[in-house]
């Protein structure tokens, strides 16, 4: 990422959650901020803690596989485009920061959990909390019960300082453009484990997938600007399905004061060996791809702020 300048987490100064994550993430700052755009890769952190792996009854590359591997590569010329990128060094099946703070199984602890964590939501249910129960198919992360004070350790120094970074960046933008877009950037395995209704076999799934929480989350011309420019490029997109967006883009999103929150989702073949996790031949194209339509963002962006701006005037 040679184009931007990196800083680290606004931890510095204080001892690690884990000597492994210092720092736990990154900012990637542009060399000037050019856009009002704001771009997350929450999930591909790959630093594995020690102590995390010796309480796993799984092993490394299995843990892996939960990884949206190599997401803050792709989306890496975006620093070239004048927009910042924050990028998570841990792992989501560490720590997983599209959920709410205190998305916590209670079945997972050997003590009872404070009485604000959120402990029936959908994605406890599947065991995909703050704190994941289980990665692919449904195999089960950790030996025996955790402390939960150690977890709670996890959440405020971890998950609260990426948030804080993320809301520092998009109250930047907003205060230099009037305007701030979040992008939460992610991969998607290949083939769906879900049966849609015509079918049920297992279905190839498109080659992005597009959430804006039905509309609720993003202006509509935003998205179709991001469609469009990947359609033009040859690849196949769905909106909202089967992934319309999670925490982050439902937290972030909101239109009515100018903050705007889109999820993009890439297939992994079209980038990677899934089985391996090695990059394919493709890599660097979809990396270029993918910078060309957040240039074809940043103009769009920029025409209907000059525009609104001079209307206003």
């Amino acid at each position: 990422m040679s184009s931007g300048k990196s800083r680290h987490s606004p931890l510095e100064g204080l001892p690690p959650h884990e000597p492994e994550l210092d720092p736990p993430f990154d900012v990637v700052e542009p060399e000037p901020l050019g856009a009002p755009l704001v771009f997350s890769s929450p999930h591909s952190g790959s630093v594995y803690p020690r102590r995390f792996l010796a309480s796993a009854r799984l092993d490394a590359m299995t843990l892996r596989r939960s990884e949206d591997a190599y997401v803050d590569e792709l989306f890496a010329g975006v620093v070239a485009r004048g927009a910042p990128l924050v990028r998570a060094r841990f792992p989501r099946a560490y720590l997983d920061l599209n959920r709410e703070p205190y998305e916590l199984d209670p079945r997972m602890f050997e003590s009872r959990l404070p009485g604000f964590a959120n402990t029936r939501s959908v994605r406890v249910a599947g065991g995909l909390g703050t704190i994941a129960r289980v990665v692919g198919d449904s195999q089960e992360i950790y030996a025996q019960r955790l402390k939960v004070d150690e977890v709670l350790a996890r959440i405020d120094k971890l998950y609260k300082p990426y948030h804080r970074a993320l809301q520092a960046l998009l109250g930047r933008a907003r205060r230099a453009f009037g305007i701030a877009v979040l992008v939460d950037c992610h991969s998607m395995p290949s083939v769906s484990t879900l049966p849609l209704p015509e079918s049920t076999d297992r279905k190839i799934k498109a080659d992005f997938v597009l959430g804006d929480r039905y509309g609720t989350s993003c202006d509509k011309d935003l998205i179709d600007c991001v469609e469009g420019e990947l359609r033009q490029l040859g690849y196949s997109v769905l909106r909202n399905k089967p992934y319309a967006g999670g925490f982050i883009t439902e937290h972030y999103g909101d239109p009515a004061n100018n903050l705007h929150a889109m999820q993009i989702e890439v297939n992994r073949a079209l980038y990677m060996d899934e089985r391996s996790l090695a990059k394919s031949e493709r890599f660097d194209r979809v990396g270029a791809d993918l910078s060309t339509v957040v240039a074809a963002l940043a103009r769009w962006l920029s025409s209907r702020y000059n525009n609104t701006r001079a209307a206003a005037e």
